[in-house]
């Protein structure tokens, strides 16, 4: 299907990547896969206990040069429309072209950073081009809190620069990323049995996106919506469930509540015009959809007050812009996920290059469930990564994209977890960029990469290694 596309050997590796069930925790395949590919093209394989890859190449021309490591995540965001039958552990992802892009079927693609991956078998196999000696490293579990970077053990990694393929802004250099956070909220829930008609009540047809990338771009939160109609009804609440990943703007949310259509419809009809109208740029697909369900248990009308101001006061978005990076978001927080069963679990995400900023977002998120008598559980911060604007490194792929181009790569720190920051600080590697092809919408079922841009970094990236290894 995507054997006519440039450079054929990328896109062979890439569309059999796609057959491979790769979710975050659950990448023992794909692992298999590239352990599999590296062996058959004579490299160095090397796997550790939480499951990282790394595989060596030999240098092809340029022996005594420093070796390169190039580094990209094996899982992916398993993310699929509500309405599409896919099982993310058995069934292959359907990549189709659409005019410029590769997109797929109703899920996430994998592109990120299923792309990166392609690139790297392809230059395991790659007999006809020029480099230093390369070291290929694969980690697990990237998109669900980078546990595979956290993982990685002095000595496991050999190389003296950093090539992070995880980016996906072609034609940017990133030097700097955000670090960040999770919280976990859990509040007791008291239940009393009922049997009644009810109505569900669902908020669907947003964006999403991903959680840092895309936090400035002014969509809206499934779950912070949900909560506003909740509020504005004032009902009592048998079920909410909203958003799916911890790393991506919730899409979807809906609640199961006691009320009489007749009595509340006019309400929420209100409130969906509200929200059309507060985000008439952004979500032009949004609604809030009305049916009949049964109610066999509901929340206190105590309880339920609490569950829907603890929604209302948890913050979501950007909360402060960098001082120093015209553009950036320098902090802010996701309201990723909400569940109900025995206890109300939701699930916050928060960012910041600043390390007390992101101490004070996470803080703030503890008072305010504290206020509720809700308990939190915050998961390991990982640590940004500084820019190192006098990197030799930076320089080359600078220079190189500029000879190539006749343009100026743009530098950028990205609002966005990558692995560098952590990798750099277990290895002591300091010369460090991140770099991709043009991916949009990653982290949701409208993921897509740009075919001609994997092209041009495919060319970009052979050119930056010989010149890395030649200067």
């Amino acid at each position: 299907m995507l054997g006519n596309l440039e450079p054929k050997i990328v896109w062979k590796y890439f569309e059999e990547i796609c057959s491979i069930p790769r979710c975050s925790k659950h990448e023992e395949k794909i692992a298999e896969y590239i352990a599999e590919v590296a062996r058959k093209n004579g490299l160095e394989v090397q796997r550790d206990e939480a499951g990282n890859v790394v595989a060596r190449k030999k240098a092809q021309g340029y022996e005594n040069a420093p070796m390169v490591t190039l580094q990209c995540h094996m899982d992916m965001v398993c993310e699929k429309n509500k309405d599409v039958e896919h099982d993310f552990s058995k069934d292959a992802i359907k990549p189709y072209v659409d005019g410029e892009w590769v997109k797929a079927k109703g899920t996430t693609l994998g592109a990120d950073n299923g792309i990166g991956v392609a690139i790297c078998l392809a230059l395991m196999e790659a007999k006809d081009i020029k480099h230093g000696p390369l070291e290929f490293l694969f980690t697990v579990d990237e998109e669900t809190g980078l546990t595979g970077a956290f993982a990685l053990k002095k000595g496991f990694v050999k190389g003296d620069y950093l090539i992070n393929l995880d980016s996906e802004d072609f034609g940017v250099i990133y030097i700097g990323c955000a670090g960040g956070g999770n919280s976990t909220i859990k509040l007791p829930l008291k239940y009393e049995q009922v049997d009644a008609n009810g109505i569900k009540i669902t908020v669907k047809g947003l964006k999403g996106g991903h959680s840092g990338i895309e936090i400035d771009k002014g969509r809206a939160n499934s779950i912070k919506l949900l909560a506003r109609i909740l509020y504005a009804i004032g009902a009592r609440i048998s079920k909410i469930e909203g958003g799916d990943k911890h790393n991506a703007i919730p899409r979807e949310a809906f609640a199961e509540v006691m009320a009489e259509r007749d009595r509340v419809i006019d309400k929420i009809r209100e409130m969906e015009s509200a929200f059309k109208d507060e985000y008439s740029k952004t979500e032009p697909n949004l609604k809030v959809e009305v049916e009949e369900c049964k109610i066999n248990k509901l929340l206190t009308e105590e309880m339920s007050k609490k569950v829907v101001k603890l929604l209302m006061s948890l913050p979501h978005g950007v909360l402060a812009m960098s001082q120093e990076v015209e553009g950036l978001v320098e902090t802010s927080t996701n309201l990723a996920t909400v569940r109900m069963d025995e206890e109300l679990t939701i699930v916050m995400s928060s960012r910041s290059s600043i390390n007390s900023a992101l101490d004070a977002v996470m803080q703030s998120i503890r008072c305010i469930a504290e206020l509720a008598n809700a308990s939190v559980e915050e998961g390991s911060k990982y640590p940004g990564w500084k820019p190192n604007l006098e990197s030799k490194l930076l320089k080359v792929a600078s220079d190189a994209f500029k000879e190539l181009y006749g343009k100026e790569a743009e530098k950028k720190a990205i609002h966005a977890g990558l692995e560098t920051g952590i990798i750099g600080e277990i290895t002591g590697i300091n010369e460090i960029i991140s770099i991709g092809p043009q991916i949009e919408h990653p982290h949701s079922p409208d993921e897509q990469v740009n075919i001609k841009s994997v092209e041009d970094f495919w060319k970009y990236l052979l050119y930056l290694l010989e010149k890395v290894a030649s200067t």
